[in-house]
C-alpha cells in the first residue's frame, strides 16, 4: 500500500482537509499505515498535481478541503482490484529466531518472552482503541473495524506462538 492510495481511499469516503486526513490517520489507519503530517500534506500536493484530487473549497487561514476526482477514483479502484498486495518477505523477528542457537537457552527464552509481551501490549492497545471508537455503519467504520480485527487476531497469534516457541526450548 502506498500513502497515495491511503489518501485516495480516505477521500473516497468524503471530502477532507489535510487536518481532517491526519485525524483519520491517527484514529483509523495508524496501525496499518502510519503517516506524518509532512507526508500527508506532501502527498496532497502530488495528488493535486496529478489530477487525482482537487481542492473543493478553501476556508479561513488557507484551509483547503480536497475531494477525489474521477481519475482519482479510477486509480483507487485499479489499485484495489488489479494490483497484487505487497507481501512482506523479510522478518527481522524470524531471522533472529532462526539464529537463537547462538544465545544461551535463557537468552533465547528471554527473547521469545519479550516478543510475547510486545504482542500482548499491541493486542491490548488495539482493544483500547476499539473501545474508544464510536463505530458507525459508514464504510470507513465497517472496514476500519475489519482491519482492527485483523490486528487483534495477528497479535494474539504472535503472542501464542512466542509462548509456544519458548516452551520448545525447554525449561531453564
Amino acid at each position: 500500500m502506498s500513502l497515495r492510495h491511503a489518501v485516495l481511499g480516505l477521500l473516497a469516503e468524503k471530502p477532507a482537509s489535510g487536518y481532517d486526513l491526519m485525524k483519520l490517520f491517527e484514529s483509523s489507519l495508524a496501525n496499518a499505515w502510519p503517516a506524518t503530517q509532512s507526508q500527508v500534506y506532501g502527498e496532497l500536493g502530488k495528488l493535486t498535481d496529478a489530477g487525482l484530487i482537487e481542492v473543493a473549497s478553501e476556508g479561513p487561514r488557507g484551509r483547503k478541503e480536497y475531494t477525489l476526482t474521477e481519475p482519482g477514483l479510477s486509480e483507487l479502484r485499479h489499485w484495489l482490484t488489479e494490483v497484487e498486495p505487497t507481501r512482506v518477505r523479510r522478518s527481522d523477528l524470524l531471522l533472529r529466531v532462526f539464529f537463537l542457537g547462538v544465545l544461551t537457552p535463557l537468552e533465547a527464552r528471554t527473547y521469545l518472552a519479550t516478543e510475547a509481551a510486545r504482542a500482548e501490549r499491541q493486542r491490548k492497545a488495539l482493544k483500547e482503541l476499539d473501545s474508544s471508537i464510536d463505530w458507525g455503519d459508514d464504510p470507513i467504520s465497517v472496514h476500519g473495524r475489519l482491519a482492527l480485527e485483523y490486528g487483534l487476531r495477528i497479535s494474539a497469534a504472535q503472542e501464542e506462538w512466542a509462548h509456544w516457541a519458548a516452551e520448545q526450548l525447554g525449561s531453564p
